[in-house]
């Protein structure tokens, strides 16, 4: 039987509304010989609320919109990643009724007044403002613990600058030159963040090589332990094994995989024979948003991503409103039948051996739910507990299964074809497919069986975009199970593939000028 309880609540949470205007001028910025004594004695807290502060802005809740009436797509980082996703060519979903993201699937959403671009954009921003609050707060510190958050905060600065390069400029090989986003330091005035331009391409990852330098040199030999929301040793080499990926440095990103995979695991074959990837518990999560039943993007009830992505969850809007994720019926095609990863969505059959045995109250989940072909099943519930309520799965951030692909793409690229298949092979052998065999012969044909690779293990976790604009791919979406009204390819770097600079920037930055935005570009049509 279907679901009956059709009824959405949510419950809506105090936060304060972020704006563009950002934290201009953080709080303690200069804590010197000019300011008291116990400003000084309150620096240790100050900078350990700071260093929290930048894993809750990842979890934010109403970031543009307001708690009293919030977009049900405004649930932080997590809801970046799904608009990304919905961008790409590999996650069909409904077209109308309750798909909050239908406006990334079809492409509205790269107006410079969508809420979704001022979402992508104060994210990334509002986190790199907390990041500077800790570098502030830590600067001329010889406090080993406080040199370690200052390591931290170099890596998650990093981090949201390669997030905004890929999101508002083309990829870095052959747009070196090309206007990306605005740099933003720990150091800089309000009036120099008030008019500050957008600085090129090479300029932003010159600095993102240059806060990953020191983030690694801060952070030798620190590990987060269970706190993966923490970034330690291992996640900065991960972000610089991305940047180097990015930079087409082939062989240091190879390099600085390996050295993060020491880092985890990646989870067995049996541990991903079931619903999975909700919990940062897991050997594999290197770094993750760690997500409590207090949180408030929870206790609204559905304004969260499992609300959105989990098929297993007993509250949200794809059991209750048949708004499921669904993978792409090209790319299902395109895995072996003996690879698990093809059990992680609903078969044309309407099977699934991660879910075929299960019940909820003695229904068979598939029946209970209603899931239909090419529904996924990949993510879930909270506790493993299917239908469970309750919505407080973590959210992965960095996977040592994605360094292994890394490790194997850096060795191909850079020369080393059979060192790469067998790192592939090994990989996949021993954690996803034991019948796997890589054809690939040459570097090319290598590249485009880890994307494949990437494509099936990374699947909903905000890769896809990033990937067809890395790699300069087309999207197609044409004969395939998405909806008539979005059943458009496009050519590898449309302009309407990027995102352009928000109009809430633009009003309050006078460093950025009309003609200083990337062009606006007509949606796709079929």
């Amino acid at each position: 039987m279907k679901m009956t309880n059709k009824y959405l609540m949510f419950v809506s949470a105090a936060l304060l509304l972020a704006s563009c205007d950002l934290d201009k001028l953080p709080e303690g910025q200069y804590v010197g010989g000019e300011q008291n004594e116990g400003v000084i004695e309150q620096r240790p807290n100050m900078t350990v609320a700071a260093v929290n502060g930048m894993a809750a802005k990842l979890n934010a809740f109403a970031t543009v919109s307001t708690p009293e009436n919030p977009d049900h797509n405004d649930y932080g980082l997590a809801a970046v990643h799904q608009a990304l996703e919905q961008g790409g060519q590999d996650m069909p979903c409904t077209t109308s009724g309750y798909n909050w993201f239908n406006r990334c699937q079809n492409y509205a959403d790269r107006l410079y007044t969508s809420s979704e671009d001022e979402l992508i954009w104060k994210i990334f921003y509002n986190h790199m403002d907390a990041a500077n609050k800790v570098l502030l707060l830590t600067e001329g510190t010889e406090d080993p613990e406080m040199l370690i958050y200052r390591g931290q905060a170099f890596a998650a600065r990093a981090y949201d600058y390669l997030s905004l390069a890929q999101a508002y400029q083309f990829t870095y090989a052959g747009h070196e030159n090309a206007l990306c986003v605005p740099i933003v330091t720990e150091n800089m005035t309000l009036e120099e963040k008030q008019n500050n331009p957008r600085a090129t391409v090479q300029q932003v990852y010159d600095q993102i090589m240059s806060d990953l330098s020191q983030a690694l040199d801060l952070l030798a030999g620190y590990d987060n332990g269970s706190n993966k929301d923490k970034i330690d040793e291992s996640v900065a080499y991960g972000l610089r094994a991305r940047a180097n990926l990015l930079m087409q440095k082939w062989a240091e990103a190879a390099s600085d995989a390996e050295k993060a995979i020491a880092g985890g695991t990646p989870q067995s074959l049996a541990e991903v024979s079931k619903p999975t990837f909700n919990s940062a518990s897991a050997s594999s999560w290197l770094w993750g948003v760690l997500i409590t039943p207090d949180n408030d993007v929870v206790t609204t009830g559905i304004i969260n991503w499992p609300s959105h992505l989990c098929s297993l969850t007993g509250n949200g809007y794809t059991t209750l409103t048949d708004s499921f994720r669904y993978v792409s019926s090209a790319l299902y095609d395109q895995i072996p039948d003996t690879d698990i990863r093809k059990q992680w969505f609903i078969s044309p059959e309407g099977t699934s051996t991660l879910v075929d045995n299960e019940t909820v109250d003695g229904t068979p989940v598939i029946e209970y739910f209603g899931l239909s072909p090419y529904t996924n099943v990949k993510f879930g519930a909270y506790q493993d507990v299917m239908g469970n309520t309750t919505n407080s799965q973590d959210w992965p951030l960095m996977r040592v299964e994605e360094m292994y692909l890394i490790k194997a793409e850096g060795e191909a690229m850079s020369g080393n074809l059979t060192k790469a298949k067998q790192t592939l092979e090994d990989f996949v052998k021993t954690y996803r497919n034991p019948s796997y065999a890589c054809t690939a012969s040459s570097a090319q044909e290598m590249q485009d069986e880890i994307w494949l690779q990437r494509r099936m293990e990374l699947w909903g976790e905000g890769f896809a975009l990033f990937d067809i604009l890395r790699l300069k791919k087309p999207i197609i979406r044409k004969n395939t199970n998405y909806e008539a009204i979005v059943q458009f390819n496009l050519e590898p770097e449309s302009q309407i593939m990027i995102y352009r600079i928000p109009q809430c920037e633009m009003e309050t930055n006078k460093g950025i000028k009309e003609e200083d935005n990337n062009p606006a570009a007509p949606q796709p049509t079929v």
